[in-house]
């Protein structure tokens, strides 16, 4: 029986629980398997019950063969006895002697006698005669026998056939088997001896059923019936349907199933090889399978009950196996709802569900972990916020201070000082105004600027800051904010700062290789290695640090490489005595048409 995928899948619904799947499962496998099994039981069953009973009915055949074949043996024996007497029989039959005389009496004793003592303790024999062809007759038993017999079927039969033994079925008065032989003389047919078989032994050797209605039959070589059943049943087929499977079978001598008058019968057949005889056998289907349709019937009565206790069982257990699953849905929806506090009943299986437990209880306290952080979080965030509203407030007050000092060294003539009050007001301005991470160069350029025109005034002199770009289009392309005025610082404070004239900041923006080049070169003193791998290391106690922006050569490298990675970030070129050169190089954000280069100065 086979069901298929698509038919399990629609009836197993996705919408149902896992323990109605479970449930749904366990009852389809059980009521296939049960079903399989009574089919396949059945089926065998059936199968044994007709091999058995065509082996019953064969050994049957062949016992009932067997046991008829040995008393017509005995039989043919007694003939030959007879048909060889010759003083006896056939003197007799060839003596001249008359009926109702005295030598025919002691004829008729004398043979009376032989033929009597043949026949003596052997029930199974009603009559045996020796007809003789001059007329003469002469039996013992019955029924009565006179020379009225010659010429008729039965002898005809015997003179054609009985050269060794010749089997012939009566029927009349009283029915009998009778072996007849013929006897010759001097090469001569004189007569015939006739044993006649009681035909009440034929039906007893013959009266075998392995069930009720089944029915036999005994036909001789010309179709003749040797046996039939006395009361056959109703259904019974008809003598023409016998006689045609009598000679459909005659010679197969198989067992097969067959469609008869619209029933289905087992027929099984066999040919004796003593008489030729051919016996048939037919058993009705119906009734050899009354008492298997009666055990299918109880084996279908026994798989409902054990399919009943599976189905209660499947659904104990699914129950079992889902209800820590029904609980951890129980805590999911808790937990959905807000619910993070309530006591939460502990699984202690050690299968999948009790892992599954154990890390949705490691979640829900990562989740509150997360949630408090989040709290603390928010509280600091509002009040960060509170404190940028405040120093907002202060940048503002700056600016207008440093405004109010513009103007005032305007109106008094001091253009010194208005131009570095304006050039920290710009440079401020980018450091605490702007919020954005990333500026374009040429915003970079400008802080450069604005530092110079403050810077130049503490050394007395002008700090000539020679520019060279490459393109103008990569003015335009985008670097971390306040990436080159620590540099330029830099170079200012430790390379050109110490000589008292002749000094000079350069800087060079390029492409090379779709990468963005800043070179910063100053003619300083120089630095020896240790003091550039310091600068780009730990900042040593007592050096000060970059006493405007904060921020280091150190700083624009580390920002650099967290941002972008190797192999961008800052590299420092050195000779003592002559140059320092700084290299800054940046993935290319934006790029744009080349154009000619530019020069420019700021002094």
């Amino acid at each position: 029986m086979k069901l298929k995928l698509s038919t399990l899948r629609r009836w197993v619904s996705p919408g149902l629980s896992i323990q109605g799947k479970i449930f749904i499962a366990f009852s389809l496998v059980a009521l296939l398997s049960i079903l399989s099994i009574t089919g396949i039981v059945y089926v065998n069953m059936r199968e044994t019950i007709k091999e058995n009973a065509v082996t019953s009915v064969s050994d049957s055949i062949r016992q009932a063969d067997e046991s008829l074949n040995m008393m017509l043996e005995e039989i043919d024996r007694l003939n030959t006895v007879v048909v060889t007497n010759k003083n006896t029989v056939i003197d007799t039959l060839l003596s001249p002697s008359e009926e109702i005389s005295y030598e025919w009496f002691q004829e008729q004793k004398r043979i009376d006698e032989f033929l009597s003592s043949l026949t003596d303790y052997k029930p199974y024999i009603t009559r045996i005669a020796v007809v003789g062809l001059n007329g003469k007759v002469f039996f013992t038993g019955g029924p009565w026998l006179d020379r009225t017999v010659i010429g008729t079927r039965m002898m005809d039969y015997i003179l054609v056939n009985g050269s060794r033994h010749a089997y012939f079925k009566q029927t009349g008065v009283s029915d009998a088997i009778t072996v007849g032989r013929e006897i010759r003389y001097d090469r001569k047919r004189i007569g015939v001896v006739m044993v006649d078989l009681n035909y009440d032994f034929i039906k007893k050797t013959y009266g075998v059923k392995p069930t009720a209605d089944s029915m036999l039959y005994v036909l001789d070589e010309q179709g003749e019936f040797v046996y039939l059943p006395e009361s056959p049943p109703s259904f019974a087929p008809s003598a023409e349907k016998v006689v045609s499977l009598h000679q459909e079978f005659a010679s197969t001598g198989d067992a097969v199933e067959r469609e008869i008058a619209g029933r289905s019968y087992i027929v099984v057949s066999r040919k004796s090889d003593h008489t030729g005889w051919t016996t048939l056998a037919l058993i009705p289907m119906g009734s050899l399978l009354s008492e298997s349709t009666k055990l299918r019937n109880l084996m279908f009565e026994v798989s409902a009950i054990v399919l009943i206790v599976v189905l209660i069982g499947s659904l104990q257990v699914s129950s079992k196996i889902t209800i820590n699953i029904r609980r951890l849905k129980s805590m999911m929806t808790l937990v959905k709802d807000g619910n993070l506090s309530l006591p939460m009943k502990e699984i202690k299986t050690k299968d999948e569900i009790g892992q599954l437990y154990h890390v949705f209880i490691g979640m829900l306290a990562e989740l509150k972990r997360l949630l408090e952080g989040i709290r603390v979080s928010e509280k600091e965030k509002r009040e960060a916020e509170l404190t940028a509203l405040q120093a907002q407030i202060r940048p503002h007050f700056l600016y207008n201070s440093l405004n109010t000092i513009k103007y005032l060294a305007r109106l008094n003539g001091t253009p010194n000082i208005e131009e570095v009050s304006g050039s920290l007001i710009e440079l401020m301005r980018g450091v605490l105004g702007n919020s954005n991470e990333f500026l374009t160069v040429r915003e970079e350029l400008d802080y450069v600027r604005s530092y110079i025109s403050i810077v130049k005034y503490k050394y007395m002199q002008p700090i000539p800051v020679h520019e060279e770009i490459e393109d103008e289009a990569l003015l335009e392309c985008k670097v971390l904010k306040l990436m080159l005025q620590p540099i330029v610082e830099n170079a200012v404070l430790h390379g050109i700062g110490s000589r008292e004239q002749g000094g000079f900041v350069m800087i060079r923006v390029s492409m090379e290789s779709h990468n963005l080049k800043i070179e910063v070169t100053d003619n300083g003193k120089g630095m020896t290695q240790e003091q550039m791998d310091r600068l780009l290391g730990e900042q040593s106690k007592g050096e000060a640090p970059s006493r405007f922006s904060g921020m280091g050569v150190r700083n624009v490298h580390e920002r650099i490489v967290r941002l972008y990675g190797e192999p961008y970030g800052v590299k420092l070129y050195s000779e003592l005595g002559l140059y320092t050169k700084v290299v800054i190089t940046f993935p290319l954000v934006q790029e744009q048409e080349i154009s000619k280069p530019i020069v420019r100065e700021v002094v």
